[in-house]
């Protein structure tokens, strides 16, 4: 396996992530390739979260390998900063509501009423990770 450069999560790294709208979120295939999505990015008390539906290959490869790389990327994925490791732990409960909530506050069409209404016209559920320092 080849040496990874990429750094992974300071104490401090997240705050960079506050005004970041989008970021490049690359999660790992069975066979080892990174997959690049970008996607809404929301940072509070040194935590950073995203979402997902439950029925997307990026949800179906965090459950299989939790790593992912990130870093700060336009609208349509174009990096704009240098990229991190970390870990994507999935939330339920009171973590997921709370993750919720400030995506919406972020965004409040795009994550407050687009976002909700579509996963349940397509009946599926949204799920949201917290990137936290991990990976190496």
């Amino acid at each position: 396996m080849e040496h990874e450069e990429t750094p992974s999560i300071e104490p401090g790294d997240l705050g960079q992530f506050t005004r970041q709208k989008t970021i490049l979120l690359k999660t790992k295939k069975r066979d080892g390739t990174w997959v690049a999505t970008p996607v809404s990015i929301v940072v509070a008390h040194d935590r950073a979260y995203v979402r997902t539906y439950d029925k997307s290959w990026k949800s179906k490869r965090l459950r299989n390998f939790p790593e992912v790389r990130f870093a700060p990327s336009t609208f349509r994925g174009k990096p704009t900063g240098p990229e991190l490791h970390a870990r994507a732990r999935l939330l339920d409960g009171e973590e997921a509501r709370n993750a919720a909530r400030l995506l919406a506050r972020k965004y409040p069409f795009l994550h407050g009423v687009l976002v909700p209404f579509s996963h349940k016209v397509m009946r599926t559920k949204t799920l949201h990770y917290e990137l936290s320092e991990g990976a190496s």
